[in-house]
């Protein structure tokens, strides 16, 4: 993905499930993770919008893993946003999540 001044790797995952907390219940969630070594960013959020739990972008930076989870409720509707920050600039980059394929 690339966002802004630089280069965010980040990898997908699209599969069928179950989940527990504010994603509970049977459907299809998507798993980001990022690696920011290039960008440097001090904020990256990232979120499905509209989301499907009524969550925000939720942030990465700080979480050792650099990853999220998120249901997907409709592919058509909903769209991947990354949100960074560097320098005091902040960059949104909206994603199309059709074409989607379950794995």
């Amino acid at each position: 993905m690339n966002i802004g001044a630089g280069t965010i790797f980040g990898k997908l995952k699209y599969n069928e499930g179950w989940a527990s907390g504010p994603l509970a219940g049977p459907g299809h969630f998507l798993a980001i993770k990022v690696d920011n070594t290039e960008l440097e960013a001090t904020s990256i959020k990232v979120g499905l919008v509209p989301s499907a739990s009524g969550m925000e972008p939720v942030e990465i930076v700080g979480d050792p893993d650099m990853n999220a989870v998120f249901k997907v409720a409709d592919k058509d509707l909903q769209h991947l946003t990354v949100i960074t920050t560097k320098g005091g600039v902040e960059n949104t980059v909206d994603y199309s999540l059709n074409g989607l394929q379950l794995l």
